[in-house]
Parts: C-alpha cells; structure tokens; sequence
C-alpha cells in the first residue's frame, strides 16, 4: 500500500502513546518520544523557509508568502492523476500535501499527496536544474505542509512502489511550501494502517486511538480510507436524489425546530424558543406528511436528524443525516417497498459502478466482502423471520422487536439460505410501531409496517401512515402524546388527506454496513455522540 511506513524513512516503534498531544506524556508518564522528534523536526525545518540569497536558484524555491489574492497568474495547476505515461516530458504544476520526505546528501524524495493519490517527487542536485540548497530545503519540509510543485513528468524503468501513480515520477525543478505544518499530534501514516499491517509487521507499529483521532478529526480525515469513504458518502446521496427524481419526487426542507416529539418518544433535545417550550426534530416525519396533505404527492428529504438517546454502541449517534421519502398510495403499501426496492439497488449498482476505487481503497486500511444483494430485493413477513430465529433455538419474543443479537442472527440465516446481504421484513406488531402507523386491517395485532436490513443490521424504519384525523388522534393519546403539542400536525389531517407512506433511513448506517465498516463515527464527518459535542 501507498501508505506503508517505509515510505517514511523512519522507523515506527511503539514508544509513542497514540492518544496523547504532541509535547505530551507517552505510556506510564514517560516523555513521549515520538511527539518530542516530530516538534524537533518542526524546529529544524523552520530554520529554513527561504532560498539561500547567494544561490544563482533561489527563485525556484522558498516559502511563498501568504495567498491573499493579491494577483492571477493565470497559471493552471494539476492533478496527480495527469502525471500519465502519456505526458512523458511535459511540465505539470501540482499543489498537494508533504506525505512522506526523505533527503539525503544531494538528493531528496519526496511524495506528495492529493486526497487518496500519490505520486514520487524527484530531486537530483546538479547545480543547473536543482542546487544543494534546493534539496536541502526540500527535505526539511515538515511532513503534511501543503506545497506548490512544478516538475518534467518521468517514466522510470521501473514502477515506483508505495505510490499509487506508479508509472510516474515527476522531476521537480521548483519547489515551494503554501503552508507549514507544525508538530502533528499523529502521523497520517501511522492512522492509515490496516489490522493487517499491524499483525504481519515485524516490529510493534504505531496506532492511533479512536479518541485520539476524533480529537483531532481534520488530521484523521486525511488518512486515504477516510477520503474514500465520504467520497462515496456524497455518491450515496446524489444517487438518492437522482433515482426518486425520476420517479416524480420533489425534494423539501423542513423545520428542525418543533414544538413536541416526532416519533413519540420522550428522547428528544429539549429547548427553548423565544420562551416556549420546542425540541430539536427526531425526524421530518410530520412534515413529509403535511407536505402530501398540501398536495405535493411524493416528496423526499435529506437533512439532519436528531436523537437524544444515551446509546454508546457501534450504531446509534444523536445527530446523523436523514434520508427520507413519502408517497400516496393507491391501494396497498407494497406500493412503497416497490419504490424501496428500486431506489436502493439503483445505489448500491451505482456505488459499485463509480465509487471501485474508493471501495478498493476502503477495503485497503478496512476489509470486507463486497454486498450480496438480489436484483429485486427479498420480503419476509415479520412472523416468518420470528419462525427462523425459533427454529434457529433463539427465544424471541412474537409480538416484541427484535434486538441487536437477533438482527444478526436473522441476517445471518437469511444470507445463508436466500444469498443476500439486503432484505426487507414486513408487517410487524403494531405495538413497537410509533402513533401514526397504520394497523392491520385484519389482525390488530400487526401493522402495516416494515424495517429493512444489511448485514444483519436494521437500516430503514417505515410504513403506511394514518391518513384520518379521528385514528391519529386515538393513536396519539395511546402512546401519550400530548395533543395540544402537535395540533398543527393533527390539524392537517382535517382537511382531506390521501393515503400515504414512506420510510427514513440513516446515511451514515447505510456507509457503514455498505463497506463492511465495524463503527458508525468512521463514516460521520464529525460525530456526535452522547460523550461527544466538538470538534
């Protein structure tokens, strides 16, 4: 991989806590070794920021000074991926960060980064292209800084190992840094290891804390995995918004200040509002409803949502990224699952499609096997999915909701006897379903509702919803919802409202279980959880 932690030149040992600042204490109060040779390296390479006057190349390198649109050069910059074969000889201008540097003598390897790219910088002293002075200062640059290159691209004989443009190098002849970093509470290098790094190193590598990376979460957010994974996150929601557009939704934005509960439970961010009581919103829910009462028909959201539920888990945060959709129904609420069913192998066919590299890189720091899932999407009833658990010797309850262990459990025995990673269980028992789902028409043990899973893990929560005002009502007094703290919501209903449902489901979740991953915060840009409020 790109990232090993020999490209460093360095020799990574354990002596180094993972979880302390640099200038900090390491294991058992010790100085910390590592944090005190990164501040000496920023020392060191802060003895030199400019070109020495004397030599006859000091205008190909230095620090610039600071970029405050004070001109337009008109020059054009490029990307790493253009350093092909086929531009052998040309001159290319990149802007990129200080991976890794190694200078000794009259030469100086440097590789520059750009997100999950990489690519070899070259510099041989030669006194007419390049001087001492030149890779001196090129191999003081401080590891992270972000510098302007301007290089001959070259195809060596042989492929550049570690580097991710591996045909390539390029043959610097100016260099100069934008911006230095100082001492780094952790190396990218050291965060961007796999398990499997880890285990088959011969010596004891450095690792980087989950606290210590959520400390310092733009630092973390470097790391190649991280980059491939909300690249892909922002491929999740465009595909969301492409393929309900084309099936005749409009999108909304509605309020996340609310007077009372969305979802009927008592875990709500209370606040107040201008001296009234309000609450952050568990879910557009009430809105998405009122907006068909309007007449839009089929409208979809994403936005934030929030939960004030004390769940330390690998699943749950207080605050992630909802996305929701709502529809008229004509008759049933299958309706719904056929639109659920379209919409998610619509994604899941696109992020494969155009996310391969940002899942082999995933895959690189965090394995996993790719997502099974049909091309029309496997509908178990609830009662079914209790039966295989039964048969499978676990004790669940008919009539209650199923727990993590189950889910698991359940998804395992589905994966094993349909061949799928992705499926959706229906008809569960009204009494774990919030107010405004709508019950069975046949059994008022049950409800018109259903839940979808990957990988043994619940991902969407949804249903057919009450349309009439006079049940809603009912239904909201037996779950105790004050009435007077949703009337607006109540209210809507009066006035003729079609029949109706749709489904919320996590985007955050939905990246996790996609790419296998083992923890929720990895794929929030800055989480929020109940231990958790900054960065």
């Amino acid at each position: 991989m790109w990232w090993d932690e020999r490209l460093s030149g360095e020799i990574h040992t354990n002596e180094a806590s993972t979880s302390s600042p640099a200038g900090g204490k390491g294991k058992a109060g010790k100085p910390d070794k590592k944090a005190e040779r990164a501040a000496q390296r920023g020392k060191s390479a802060a003895a030199m920021t400019q070109a020495d006057p004397s030599d006859p190349l000091k205008d190909q390198y230095g620090d610039t000074e600071l970029v405050a649109s004070q001109a337009n050069s008109h020059r054009v910059w490029s990307q790493i991926e253009a350093c092909s074969p086929s531009k052998e000889g040309e001159k290319l201008l990149l802007r990129g960060r200080v991976h890794t540097v190694r200078g000794k003598g009259k030469s100086c390897f440097l590789v520059l980064r750009q997100r999950t790219s990489t690519l070899q910088l070259v510099m041989f002293a030669d006194d007419k292209v390049v001087s001492k002075g030149m890779v001196k200062y090129a191999s003081l640059l401080p590891r992270e800084s972000v510098i302007d290159v301007e290089g001959t691209v070259f195809v060596p004989k042989d492929p550049v190992q570690g580097c991710s443009q591996s045909e390539t190098e390029l043959h610097v002849i100016s260099i100069r840094c934008i911006s230095r970093a100082e001492a780094l509470p952790f190396e990218v290098v050291d965060a961007s290891r796999s398990e499997q790094q880890l285990k088959a190193a011969d010596t004891q590598l450095v690792t980087v804390a989950v606290d210590t990376r959520l400390e310092n979460r733009c630092i973390d957010l470097r790391t190649p995995a991280n980059q491939a994974i909300f690249t892909l996150q922002s491929k999740v929601c465009q595909l969301f918004r492409e393929a309900l557009t084309a099936e005749g939704f409009t999108e909304i934005h509605s309020p996340k200040l609310i007077a009372g509960a969305s979802e009927g439970g008592a875990a709500v961010f209370k606040l107040d509002y201008m001296g009234q009581p309000a609450c952050l919103a568990q879910s557009p829910q009430f809105y998405k409803q009122m907006a068909l009462a309007a007449d839009m028909r089929r409208v979809f959201e994403l936005g934030p949502v929030f939960r004030a539920e004390n769940s330390n888990t690998h699943r749950h945060l207080c605050e992630f990224t909802g996305l929701d959709f709502e529809m008229e129904i004509n008759e049933h609420y299958s309706e719904v699952l056929d639109v659920l069913d379209h919409l998610f192998v619509y994604m899941f066919n696109g992020l494969r499609a155009a996310c391969a590299k940002q899942l082999a890189v995933i895959n690189e720091q965090y394995p996993f096997e790719p997502l099974e899932y049909l091309p029309q999407t496997l509908r178990l009833p609830f009662e079914e999915g209790i039966k295989m658990l039964q048969e499978d010797g676990l004790d669940v309850d008919p009539l209650g909701d199923l727990n993590t262990e189950a889910e698991r459990r359940l998804g395992a025995l589905v994966k094993a006897k349909h061949h799928t990673d992705f499926f959706i269980l229906y008809r569960y028992p009204l009494a774990i379903r919030p107010f405004y789902t709508m019950p069975d028409p046949t059994d008022a043990r049950w409800s018109n509702s259903f839940d979808v899973f990957i990988r043994g893990e619940e991902i969407i929560s949804g249903a057919q919803r009450v349309h009439d005002a006079t049940l809603l009502t009912e239904r909201a007094k037996v779950h105790e919802i004050p009435v007077d703290s949703i009337h607006g919501y109540l209210d809507s209903f009066k006035y003729g409202m079609p029949p109706h449902g749709g489904a919320g489901v996590g985007l955050e979740r939905v990246v996790m279980l996609f790419c296998g991953l083992d923890n929720i915060r990895k794929t929030s840009l800055f989480p929020r959880d109940p231990r958790r409020l900054s960065p």
